[in-house]
Parts: C-alpha cells; structure tokens; sequence
C-alpha cells in the first residue's frame, strides 16, 4: 500500500460512492439539474472546518491545486518563485507553465527550504516562495513567514506530502496565504486522484475558484466581486470527493497511526555511528510518514542503501532538480521543454544542471529514508513498514537497518 489511507479503507468510502450512484440514477430524468457538485461541495466544507481556513477548493490533481493557488495569487510572466530544489517537479512545473520564473534554493538538513538561501536569492522580480514540506515535516515556516512579511512576498505552500502536518500549532497550508494539496495514492489521505486549496484570502479563492471552472465566479455564479478570467476544467469529480470526504474524515486517525509506528522503528533503531536522523523544525507536528537519516558521508550512505535495497535521495529523480533533464533543457534556453513559454524580451538563461546546489546535492547523496507510513521506491522510501506493521515487524526492519549501518564502512 503506497500511501497510509489504504489500509483505513472500509464501508464509509464505499458508502459515499454509492450515494453518488444512486443519487445519479435517481435524477438522471431530472431536466438540467443532476446535482453534480454535492460531494465535492461536502468535502470543501469540511476541509475547511478542518484545517481552519476560509476556503478549500477541491481541484483534480495537487499539480491543479499549485497552479490554482498561483494564479489565485497572481504570479504570472515577469515575476519569479523560489522554489526548494528538493521538492517534486510539479512544484517547479506549475511556477512555469503560470509564465514565471523559477529560483532554486538550497535545502538544509531538515530537507526543505533554507531561509537563509531564501533571503539570498531575492531580487525585485521576486513574488512568491514557495516551501515544499517534504516527506511529511513542515519547512521552517517561523523564519520564511519573517522574511515574506519583511519583502511583501507571498508565501504558498506545497503540502501535497504532509496532509494534517502542522508547525507551531498551525496547520500546513494556512500559514502562507494559500496551500495546495494532493489526494493521490501515495498521501497522507487519498482519493486515488484529486488535490484542493486552502486559502483564507476571498479574492485568491474567487481567482483560483475562476481558473478552475471556466471563469465563473465561485460556485458557478455569473457576476461577483473579483478578476473575470478565461479559465480551465480542473475540478474534482464526485466519485473522488466521496473518496476524499470518507478519508478527510479518518485523518487523525491515520496519523496517529503512522506516528506510532515510526516512534517505535526509531526507538528501536536508535543511536548510530556517523549517522543522525534529519533535523524536524517541529517533531510533534510532522506526518511522520517517512524516518530520514543523514549520513555524514555519501559513501556510507550508498552502501546502507545497497545492503538494504534502498537508494539515497539524491536519486529520487522527479523529487531531484538535478535529474529534471526538461529543466536543465530550459535554463538554457529551449523553450519547447516547456509548453506554451517563448524566449520573449528581458528573459535571462538560468543554470539548473546538477551542481547549481551544491549544499543540496551533498545532503541528498547522504540521506537515506527508511518507510514509516509512505511505501513509495521512486520517492527513495521503498524500505521499511507501514500503518498495518506488527511490533515484530517493526522490530525486524529495525534490526535490519542497524545491521546495514554497522556493516558498512563510513568514510
């Protein structure tokens, strides 16, 4: 099982998807009204009670919901988006595909956004900084709220791996001034396939609102207040939003579930040498999906992996800016890797060849994550346990992790 929601499916998804069925079949005579947004309007309602914010729009994909928060917030050509070079490529994709321009940022240990790279890379084209709260901890939300409020920058959060995450008491996704989600099959929560926006902010929500559904303003009206935009068909179907609202609904749940079992893998686990586990800049608030450990050097962090049929993050190649080949295509000027963008005036080249984050490439090629909720290989998490893990099994992986450390040489 990919992502920790599956092992707590049961009757309550089911339930929702036949409702939708059986509502269909009841009105499918009724004459221009089939009652197609009644789920997905459910699901808004109770995601926003959730989380604590304003709005929540259901879109189709976390990669709708990242382009629906920047457009929501108005970032498009001329401007430019900081953007974590750990993080997964459509945090990178949809700064592009809104015709901005992407500043990649170190990482530190923690493996998100480094403030102090952040601050460094400003300029007066900057609008936005977008953390990536990866493998289910969230950034330094303290530091980048500081520096956003200080430079009038946005804050957008690309939440899609740390669902029900919070930093400082807050929720991931309302601290900045929108948050995208994903609800696809490796998540905290799943759909299958699906993403929303959190916002509190009525005109970034009647702006992504727009975007998604071919312009209207917000739930389908004809006139409102806000931007009239030519929008898209990026909305989440019924059948998902059954999904999804069965779920949202067992979060807590599921993580309570996934923090026990990876206490438990790390206490066993314990103190190694030259090894540590990665920095948390809130320990009660990550997912705890995922348990990371930084080796202090590369080699013995590949042979770890090797002896446990794993790999370092460094080869995690759509989570990696250095293995985005359509990007590195693009920083030298090939237009044609990304769709719909031309060289146009007053557009610089950017190096995004591996070497561009040197802090970045020596952290991921030390760090090797070990599975705790998330069972995900080509995230670099393919070892490890998982929600329905026994104590004997968490015990073993542990055992065998240990063994894997000892028996290798560091240096």
């Amino acid at each position: 099982m990919p992502g920790p929601g599956y092992r707590f499916v049961d009757d309550e998804e089911r339930d929702n998807v036949l409702a939708v069925l059986d509502r269909w079949r009841a009105g499918r005579d009724t004459f221009d009204d089939p009652g197609e947004g009644d789920m997905v309007r459910r699901f808004e309602r109770a995601a926003a009670e959730r989380f604590g914010s304003g709005h929540c729009l259901a879109v189709n994909s976390g990669t709708s919901a990242l382009i629906a928060a920047l457009v929501g917030l108005g970032i498009g050509p001329g401007d430019e988006v900081i953007v974590p070079g750990y993080m997964f490529v459509a945090s990178i994709a949809s700064v592009l595909h809104c015709g901005a321009d992407v500043v990649l940022a170190e990482i530190d240990e923690s493996l998100t956004i480094d403030p102090a790279d952040v601050e460094s890379k400003i300029t007066p084209r900057t609008k936005a900084i977008m953390p990536v709260h990866m493998l289910g901890a969230p950034a330094d939300m303290t530091a980048l709220r500081r520096i956003a409020d200080a430079r009038g920058l946005h804050l957008v959060e690309d939440c899609a791996q740390a669902a029900g995450a919070a930093h400082q008491g807050r929720p991931l996704g309302t601290i900045g001034r929108a948050g995208a989600f994903s609800l696809n099959h490796y998540k905290v929560i799943t759909a299958l396939q699906g993403g929303f926006v959190l916002t509190s902010d009525p005109l970034v929500f009647q702006r992504a609102y727009s975007f998604h559904d071919q312009g209207w303003f917000p739930y389908r009206e004809d006139r409102g207040e806000g931007d009239r935009l030519l929008g898209m068909n990026l909305g989440l179907g019924e059948l998902h939003a059954a999904v999804a609202l069965a779920q949202l609904g067992k979060l807590d749940r599921v993580l309570d579930r996934v923090r026990a079992v990876k206490q438990r893998l790390v206490e066993r686990i314990g103190d190694l040498p030259d090894v540590r586990r990665r920095t948390l800049h809130d320990p009660s608030g990550e997912c705890g999906t995922v348990a990371v450990y930084v080796f202090d050097h590369a080699k013995h962090a590949q042979d770890v992996a090797d002896r446990i049929g794993a790999k370092p993050l460094l080869d995690s190649p759509t989570h990696y800016y250095g293995s985005l080949p359509a990007l590195a295509a693009f920083g030298r000027g090939d237009r044609k890797a990304v769709p719909f963008r031309a060289p146009g005036p007053g557009r610089w080249l950017r190096t995004y060849e591996r070497g561009a984050l040197p802090r970045t490439d020596d952290i991921l090629a030390r760090s090797v994550a070990v599975a705790t909720g998330v069972s995900d290989s080509y995230l670099g998490a393919g070892f490890g346990v998982h929600a329905g893990s026994t104590e004997s099994e968490i015990d073993a992986v542990a055992g065998e992790f240990r063994r894997a450390v000892l028996g290798s040489r560091a240096g």
